[in-house]
């Protein structure tokens, strides 16, 4: 049976990217190059992420296609989560049950919420 979700797996064009992730608190665990791209494996909050590294991939489409909308990070503060990294961020809504969320992305577009 199902246990948890193992890991969340985003392509990214270029370390730019990584950083970010390192920069929300993911630590890198193994890095693998390979011919076409370099996959970098990250840790934290519980959850594991997939970065591949392809500066070759097609951006992302607006509207968006099908797929993974974005991920979301459980904080205990936007604005001062939000200002301790530096991150510009959209305006602060409350989602169905009420609780505050907002939303930033990665150096590619990649959408991240922060969520109360």
């Amino acid at each position: 049976m199902i246990e948890a979700v193992h890991h969340v797996a985003i392509i990214v064009s270029s370390e730019e990217a990584v950083e970010f992730y390192k920069r929300l608190g993911f630590t890198i665990f193994k890095r693998v190059e390979r011919n076409r791209d370099t996959v970098v494996l990250l840790r934290g909050y519980g959850i594991q992420l997939e970065l591949f590294v392809d500066a070759s991939h097609p951006a992302r489409s607006i509207p968006e296609a099908l797929g993974l909308r974005h991920l979301a990070l459980k904080v205990d503060d936007i604005e001062k989560t939000s200002n301790a990294l530096g991150l510009k961020i959209g305006p602060v809504q409350n989602d169905w049950i009420g609780e505050r969320y907002c939303f930033t992305v990665d150096p590619d577009g990649n959408t991240i919420e922060l969520h109360e």
